[in-house]
């Protein structure tokens, strides 16, 4: 006899499952504007002000053409449930940052800086970096100058270019995160 939640239960098995793979590639006519595409789901993202480039450098506004691998979900525990995910999760505490500096042995990683300390912190008034979702882009070898801080997050309401990074709403992100593990590929510009 045939099971008649047979395909119900496919479903939401499919449904939940990680993702092999999400592509990001440009809207026609502004390269600063993009769509993301994961599982036959399409939602809009903000990139970096330079568009997608193949040579990015440190500074010049694009986000990277490459596949990427994420590291791990950052998120404002402070302001959201930690969300569902196959991500390793880290709480954003006060203290944490990103290193811009070229010049720093602890470029394009986090680091933690004291109060008085300047630097590029994940804890923002605004909520771009409410979940952050941190890619493997310059990290193995970390080479100084071709760019740092290269992340998923939230955009802002009017989906202005970003610095680099991929940017979306709130619910494309929390959807995004329930199907993204550690060997989710982030296929951007292809």
């Amino acid at each position: 006899m045939i099971n008649p939640n047979f395909s119900i239960t496919y479903e939401t098995v499919a449904r939940d499952r990680p993702l092999s793979a999400i592509r990001v590639h440009p809207a026609a006519g502004d390269p600063r504007r993009g769509w993301l595409t994961a599982d036959g789901w399409t939602a809009p993202v903000a990139l970096g002000r330079g568009g997608i480039l193949a040579n990015k450098r440190e500074g010049d506004g694009g986000t990277p053409k490459g596949t990427f691998y994420p590291r791990q979900l950052w998120w404002r525990a402070d302001r959201h449930p930690r969300p569902r995910t196959y991500l390793p999760v880290r709480p954003i505490r006060p203290d944490d940052a990103w290193c811009e500096d070229p010049n720093d042995r602890h470029y394009n990683q986090p680091m933690r800086l004291s109060r008085d300390q300047a630097g590029d912190r994940l804890t923002r008034e605004d909520h771009l970096y409410d979940f952050i979702v941190e890619i493997d882009h310059n990290s193995a070898p970390r080479i100084a100058g071709r760019g740092s801080a290269v992340f998923l997050h939230l955009a802002r309401a009017n989906f202005s270019a970003t610095a680099g990074c991929v940017s979306m709403t709130k619910s494309s992100m929390l959807r995004l995160l329930r199907r993204m593990s550690r060997q989710t590929k982030i296929i951007i510009g292809s």
